[in-house]
């Protein structure tokens, strides 16, 4: 397994699931235009901006391993990425609530010193229960929400609207645990 690498992300989630296996690793924020393109599937646009992430902080680096990663939640063939402000991130619980929707992670190892690139995808069904409004605007104003795909975060408040999971818990706090220790390892 790798020694120490770089994390591309500034995601204080993303920072303490890395923590968990105990890899000496440094942050530095990738500058990524992270827009989706017309037509763009949920799952390609993941892989595609983890990957750019990688590649942007790598292009400042030299002999480094750096790991990305990327996550949305989709509804419907929409991307809901992270609410621009508050009425954004209601509209976004409004339609997630009392549905299923879907977690996507894309990771990317980019292993310098071996001339390498490992990426995978995650992908986690996630049941909301039904919310009034009042339940969506008490959890808006209780956390913060802005930076969060889809408006929520599993690990806070939000875990009490969420009845089941199919799939990967760490993938929907953005950072899917099984697959980044498979990409290490590999590498």
């Amino acid at each position: 397994m790798v020694q120490s690498l770089v994390l591309a992300s500034q995601s204080p989630r993303r920072k303490e699931l890395l923590e968990i296996l105990g890899i000496p690793f440094s942050i530095l924020s990738p500058q990524t235009d992270e827009t989706p393109l017309r037509g763009e599937s949920a799952d390609r646009y993941v892989v595609r901006v983890a990957r750019d992430k990688a590649k942007d902080v790598a292009s400042r680096l030299e002999n480094s391993v750096i790991l990305s990663a990327d996550t949305v939640v989709t509804i419907d063939g929409e991307i809901l990425g992270k609410p621009v402000h508050r009425d954004d991130a209601i509209r976004m619980l409004g339609r997630l609530a009392g549905r299923e929707h879907r977690v996507y992670t894309a990771v990317c190892v980019v292993d310098q010193p071996r001339g390498r690139t490992r990426q995978g995808l995650e992908e986690t069904a996630v049941w909301f229960k039904a919310l009034t409004e009042a339940d969506i605007a008490m959890y808006v104003d209780r956390e913060n929400v802005m930076d969060k795909a889809g408006a929520y975060g599993i690990q806070g408040f939000a875990s009490v609207f969420i009845p089941r999971i199919e799939g990967s818990y760490s993938n929907v706090m953005g950072l899917p645990m099984a697959l980044v220790y498979e990409l290490l390892v590999k590498t």
